[in-house]
């Protein structure tokens, strides 16, 4: 073993439990840090400390009172409960003590195991506790070959760590070959363990370098584990053409599942057992594959998580609870979910403790012939086992008669020298041990005493004296006091002698001064000391002057006058302090602050001086203090936030916030104003309000631009004034001739006008009286008369009505206990009363305000009226809407509305909650809570009980309570339906049938039944498929439903299951059933790879999905030359399967072709695909090449050829079905001509081209003819495009319901004018299916969002048509 790498362990096994590293290059210590107690006269330590790795030094240290004892100590040591020879060669022994050395010297590893330490002399055998000596080794990941893993996008996947084992702690890392971290979050996830846990993998995770590195800090180690390779594959059905998003979103859908947790391992089921020290850190992880990723929470069972301790870590899938206590074990749950389901896993959490001790026993000397008890308590979990040993040794072989050993006390009788020993009582379980060592000696002796005699004392009047006499005495000794002028022993309240000897005497006087004897007497013999006590007299304090108030700047003296006893006065001390921090004498700043002595002077006082100041006074044998409270008084500060409100043209309101008054309040504020135009920047004073306002409305002049600053005034004197006010601007009085005009009329308008004409020989005047109405004013005054304790009777002055009669006061309150500050209407009356008789609550601490209304408005509130205060009573109605939640089964979760604050009446609100079993002859059970909620677990599931909750108070109880009718939590079905019989309707639709469950096994109430289905294997080539897993719930009670969107010819299994809203019981046993052939879907594409003037050569690929065995295909072409010129339909058969390409001829030159073309089964030919081509014109060759991006998907399909003047529901459905995907419905009225394919524009045409390069001689005129009939003839309205290309999918189709979402088969178009698909055979019967679906509301959810979705992403199903006379004409492409 190389001397850099060597380590050692030591945990030490005892009430710590702790461990510790020795690592080093020259010694390594192991110490046990234990006192262990010999006799009461000596001490005995073992230590055993480690400083390295290379040498091992184990020691005990001796100190005793007495030298001899130490020489005569003797040292040994135990390993593994065997005697450890400390004379081996290899073992360096110190001499006298009980260290020795053991060199590193490639044996350590040799020396491990448990050691013990014993110390020994005359009196006793000390032991230390059992300490435990390593040397652990270097970790290493084991070799190994690490194979690839190779996983599809969606998979779930762990990487193994398996980190090898060394000293703790054990830090682990996934980083890669460059060291980068492995980004952790919600889908990726390493447990404590240290394995790597994907909930889902993305192609993003594929990397050739995942490695695990573990770390060991206190080894100085990090291993690397062999980096593993994770490829991860896109699923290959993803349409080659998609976008990467698309192939996401689908590889996403197909994937999707439900979480099933891999964290605890599936292995160890739905609950697992926990163990947890007390005091230590619980971690619980959970995690859970799935797609989407599942979300984790927890909960506790019953209780709540502790508040402050637990924190979610790791996007919560662990649970970190801190000082784990007993209180916190139980049940903890986690649940992942997602959107299709949820797992869950309980964990039972047990807290248990290392051994502690509660009562550690306790070194005695006894007298010979006497009795003792030695108790050894400890506590833990599990219960710690006791064990005694003396000197060492088990107890059982050192009994003498008369002991008796209990598992927690050892009880002597008769006591003799021979029980002299060190008692070791050892308390133990699975976590740890803890060792006390006592000593019990055994003598007899006459008293001791250890105060020295003729020890003088004094104290002061009033104040304890205490007279010491300590002693030792074996056996048990009596002490006395007595007066050396009396003989009788001291009585009397004012007399306490402690354990140890000490008497004290409360409360002395100048008569208890004298000499003192102590006796102490035992049955061996009894000794004396005197004592000597004086008694001064008590120091006396006082400051001046008391409380002093001082305005600021202003000089302040404080005096402090003290007397004390003559003998005390050399120890006198005088010293000051402010709000308890100490003055340091003459060293305030600027000398400003001087103590002299008793006084202290402080000059040019700032606010900063203001508080309570102490004088305090110390002799050798009393203390004294006294205070008083400094107020600095200062002018106040200026009023701050002005603001402008109620902008009238003659008046505005002022308010602001009042700034501190500097211990003097504001007796008044002076408003002034700024605006006088031709004295600018000159303020003058505007009114004076009282210091208690902080609001003025100001009546002001026209024609001024005012701006406002207010001044505080108290008894210091006037402030500063304020910043100023933001500017209010009064207009003009317009006199204009013989008119005046007064905007914005103010009450300082009203008044008598007067109009004079004079001429040039007389005058005459003319009057008018202007009233001003306005709001009233604030009621004042308010008082409070004829109090009860359900009424008052509020009066109040009316306020100036401002020239409008008052209608009606409106009185409001403000006491809401819960909203304090909120001010709510109470009563409204007639304007011509000032008084009301107010009916008032319980328990409300009522404040009124009154407002008058006239016919202008309302007027302001008053201000508030004094307070009164009802007493409480009983509730006088009970909580309403009584519900309940359920959780878990057998549980009711009681809720209701709790009482409004004025609804409670009275202090000590409560709930008293009643329930019994609905109808059932038995007692109420009752259990009374302090919040709207309350837990009761009952014996059955899903059982109705009568439930009733009524309020309490300190006062009473509320009305009796209605009661309502509540159910008990629901479990999940655990009956499961069986399938009678699928129906094949058609290639894509099945019929199921199954029977309902009992009533009696639902377990609640019954929500509907689920069909889950999956593809086991294609029919057409025998390939099996993965299990992917559909899901489709029908509600209510019913025993049928519709599954669509079926592949046809194929194998498919199905089962059935109930579901309530707890959730979905078992599923019923596997029905197999197939899906017959059907018609096949459209070619994946047609193009004209090859035109001449008379023939064209046409290349296709055969359908995406074929639905049954491939017959052939069917060709249509027709000439579409122009919009009135629309050709016969031809039709050509083609039997070869295999055929991709062909060539027609015998076409007409310089025409164009619209081409169909139909794969065909033996259920008939399917949709088609089509493509348009012109030929040439003589000598003219073309040859058209397919494109390299071929976009495979027809994402767009217009509209073509309905019968005019008909309608048709149009329904857009999404591809793939999925939860609120939304159906849109409308009727549309088709209208055009008997014409189908959609022109390009004419002047893309060939012929068009030729024939303008022929007329290009032609004059300015002709070309303009020519322009117009291009632009008339060639093109046509949207709507009549729309008419021509109608889109299948899209087509009208009777309104169908399948449980919780829609199919739609293809159907004929009604009234076509002629067959163009003769040649098709009819398919199967599309009958409508509104009979097995659910009405109207089958498709949606309560809030009207689609419900169609299930597990699985599946392309919509094939379409079939009708046999009929009429076909749907050829489509568009």
């Amino acid at each position: 073993m190389q001397e850099k790498s060597q380590e050692c362990r030591v945990p030490v096994r005892g009430a710590e439990s702790r461990e510790k590293l020795c690592s080093g290059k020259e010694f390594g210590f192991l110490r046990v840090d234990r006192r262990l107690e010999l006799v009461a006269q000596g001490l005995v330590q073992a230590d055993v400390t480690s400083y390295g790795a290379l040498q091992i030094m184990m020691t005990i240290d001796v100190s005793a009172t007495q030298e001899h004892q130490k020489n005569s100590s003797r040292f040994s040591w135990t390993k593994d409960d065997k005697h450890f020879d400390l004379s081996d060669a290899r073992i360096i022994a110190s001499n006298n003590s009980g260290t020795f050395k053991i060199p590193n010297e490639g044996h350590i590893s040799h020396y491990q195991g448990k050691y013990r330490c014993y110390a020994s002399n005359k009196l006793g055998v000390a032991m230390s506790e059992e300490i435990e000596f390593i040397v652990p080794s270097v970790p290493k990941f084991p070799k190994e070959k690490i194979e690839p893993l190779d996983v599809e996008e969606g998979d779930p996947i762990v990487l193994p760590c398996n980190p090898p084992k060394g000293l703790p702690p054990l830090h682990i890392y996934w980083m890669n070959i460059e060291l980068e971290h492995i980004e952790q979050d919600e889908r990726v996830y390493m447990s404590q363990k240290g394995d790597l846990y994907f909930a889902n993998v993305e192609e993003k995770d594929s990397r050739n370098d995942y490695c695990c590195f573990a770390a060991f800090p206190r080894l100085r180690t990090i291993v690397q584990k062999m980096p593993m390779k994770l490829t991860v594959n896109s699923l290959k059905h993803a349409n080659d053409s998609s976008s990467p998003t698309e192939i996401s979103s689908n590889a996403n859908l197909i994937k999707q599942r439900k979480p099933r947790l891999l964290l605890p391992p599936p292995e160890s089921g739905s609950e697992s057992s926990v163990t947890i020290l007390r005091g230590d850190t619980l971690l619980l992880e959970c995690f859970a594959e799935g797609l989407p990723t599942p979300q984790v929470e927890w909960e506790k069972m019953g209780d709540d998580l502790p508040k402050g301790r637990e924190t979610k870590e790791n996007y919560g899938k662990t649970l970190k609870i801190e000082n784990i206590a007993y209180q916190d074990k139980g049940n903890y749950r986690c649940t992942a979910n997602n959107f299709l389901g949820t797992a869950s896993h309980d964990f039972h959490v047990i807290v248990e403790e290392p051994p502690r001790w509660t009562k550690k026993p306790e070194s005695g000397v006894y007298s010979t012939g006497s009795s003792g008890i030695l108790l050894c308590e400890a506590e833990g979990e599990p219960q710690p086992t006791i064990k005694w040993r003396v000197n060492g040794f088990p107890i059982d072989n050192h009994l003498f008669a008369g002991d008796v050993v209990f598992p927690r006390e050892i009880s002597f009788t008769n006591l003799h020298p021979n029980h002299t020993a060190v008692y070791q009582c050892e308390a133990s379980n699975v976590h740890g041990t803890i060792l006390a060592n006592v000593n019990i000696d055994v003598v007899d002796v006459i008293p001791l005493i250890q105060t020295k005699d003729e020890e003088n004392y004094a104290t002061v009047i009033g104040y304890s004296a205490f007279l010491h006499c300590e002693y030792f005495a074996s056996p048990e000794a009596v002490v006395t006091w007595q007066r050396m002028d009396e003989a009788q022993p001291l009585e009397g309240g004012r007399y306490h002698i402690h354990e140890n000897g000490t008497l004290q005497i409360l409360g002395t006087t100048e008569e208890d001064a004298g000499s003192y004897s102590c006796w102490v007497e035992n049955a061996i013999g009894k000794t004396a000391v005197i004592a000597n006590l004086d008694i001064r007299n008590a120091t006396k304090l006082r400051v001046s002057p008391k409380n002093p108030r001082v305005p600021k700047l202003h000089l302040l003296e404080l005096h402090c006058e003290s007397k004390c006893d003559s003998h005390l006065k050399p120890s006198l001390k005088l010293s000051w302090s402010k709000n308890g921090e100490d003055f340091e004498i003459n060293s305030t700043e600027d000398g400003r602050i001087v103590i002299d002595g008793a006084k202290l002077t402080i000059s040019n006082v700032t606010l900063e001086d203001q508080g309570v100041y102490s004088c305090l006074a110390q002799t050798a044998l009393d203390s004294i203090a006294e205070v008083t409270h400094v107020t600095v008084l200062d002018v106040p500060d200026p009023p701050g936030d002005l603001r402008l409100s109620e902008r009238q043209n003659r008046s505005v309101r002022l308010s602001w916030e009042a700034g501190d008054d500097h211990n003097s309040n504001i007796s008044e504020y002076i408003v002034e104003f700024e605006g006088n135009r031709e004295e600018p920047g000159r303020w003058e004073e505007l009114t004076r309000i009282q210091g208690k306002e902080s609001t003025v409305l100001l009546r002001l002049a026209p024609y001024v631009r005012y701006q406002f600053r207010v001044t505080a005034v108290n008894e210091v004197g006037k402030g500063l004034p304020s910043q100023p006010s933001d500017y209010h601007e009064t207009p003009p009085a317009v006199i204009d001739g013989a008119k005046l005009t007064i905007s914005n009329v103010t009450l300082e308008d009203q008044g008598v006008y007067s109009c004079l004409a004079q001429t040039a020989l007389d005058s005459i005047a003319e009057v008018t009286h202007v009233t001003v109405l306005d709001v009233p004013d604030p009621p004042g005054d308010l008082r409070l008369s004829e109090r009860q304790n359900r009424s008052v009777r509020l009066s109040w002055e009316a306020g100036d009505d401002h020239n409008s009669n008052i209608s009606e006061y409106i009185v409001e309150f403000e006491g809401n206990r819960e909203e304090p500050g909120r001010w709510e209407e109470l009563t409204r009356i007639q304007g011509k009363e000032s008084t009301v008789l107010l009916r008032l609550a319980p328990y409300v601490r009522y404040q009124f305000r009154v407002t008058a209304v006239n016919e202008v408005g309302k007027g302001l509130p008053s201000q508030p009226s004094d307070y009164h205060e009802t007493p409480p009573a009983a509730p006088e109605k009970n909580p309403q809407n009584i519900r309940v939640q359920a959780s878990q089964p057998k549980e009711m979760i009681i809720k209701w509305e709790p009482l409004k604050s004025m609804e409670q009446n009275g202090p000590g609100l409560e709930y008293r909650v009643t329930w019994k079993p609905q109808g059932a002859p038995v007692e109420w059970e009752e259990e009374t809570v302090t919040n709207h909620t309350l837990r009761v677990m009952t014996p059955t599931v899903y059982a109705p009980y009568d439930v009733q909750v009524q309020a309490i108070n300190q006062l009473g109880s509320g009305p009796e309570p209605q009661s309502v009718v509540l159910y008990s939590g629901e479990d999940y079905p655990d009956s499961a339906p069986m399938v009678h019989s699928v129906d094949v309707i058609n290639s894509t639709l099945v019929k199921v049938t199954w029977s309902k469950i009992p009533k009696d096994r639902v377990h609640g109430h019954l929500k509907g039944y689920q069909i889950n289905w999956w593809k086991t294997k294609s029919l057409l080539d025998g390939r099996t498929h993965p299990k992917e897993v559909n899901i489709l719930r029908f509600s209510g009670q019913r025993n049928y439903g519709m599954v669509p969107s079926l592949d046809a010819f194929s194998e498919f299994h199905l089962t059935v299951l109930a579901y309530n809203s707890k959730g979905a019981g078992p599923e019923s046993d596997p029905y197999i059933f197939q899906t017959p052939e059907g018609v096949p879907e459209k070619p994946t594409f047609l193009k004209v790879i090859k035109v001449d003037k008379d023939t064209a050569t046409l290349s296709w690929e055969r359908p995406m999905k074929l639905n049954g065995n491939l017959t052939g295909y069917l060709l249509q072409y027709q000439i579409i030359n122009g919009t009135d010129e629309i050709g016969e339909l031809n039709e050509i058969n083609i039997t070869t399967p295999s055929k991709s390409t062909w060539h027609l001829s015998n076409l007409s030159a310089t025409t164009k072709y619209k081409f169909y073309l139909r794969a065909c089964t033996s259920k008939g030919c399917g949709k088609p695909v089509t493509e348009e081509t012109a030929t040439s014109g003589e000598g003219s060759k073309g040859i058209r090449k397919i494109s390299e991006g071929v976009n495979l998907t027809q994402k767009i399909h217009p509209v073509e050829v309905f019968e005019p003047g008909a309608e048709h529901i149009v329904r857009l459905m999404t591809k793939n079905w999925g939860d609120n995907d939304s159906i849109f419905q409308d009727v549309i009225e088709t209208r055009g001509r008997e014409y189908a394919g959609l022109y390009d524009d004419i002047s893309t045409q060939g012929w068009f081209i030729g024939l303008m390069c022929a007329v290009a001689l032609l004059t300015l005129i002709l070309l303009t003819v020519c322009f117009v009939k291009r632009n008339k003839g060639g093109k046509y309205s949207v709507k009549e495009k729309e008419d021509l290309h109608p889109d299948p999918e899209v087509q009208s189709v009777k309104d169908e319901t399948f449980g919780e979402y829609s199919d739609s088969d293809e159907k004929p178009l009604k009234g076509s004018l002629r067959s163009l698909n003769r040649a098709m055979q009819p398919t199967e019967s599309a009958d409508s299916l509104v009979q097995y679906g659910e009405g109207d509301h089958g498709l949606f959810n309560e809030d009207g969002s689609f419900i169609g979705a299930y597990t699985g992403s599946k392309e919509k199903g094939s379409v079939e048509s009708n046999g009929s006379s009429t076909a749907t004409f050829p489509l568009r492409a």
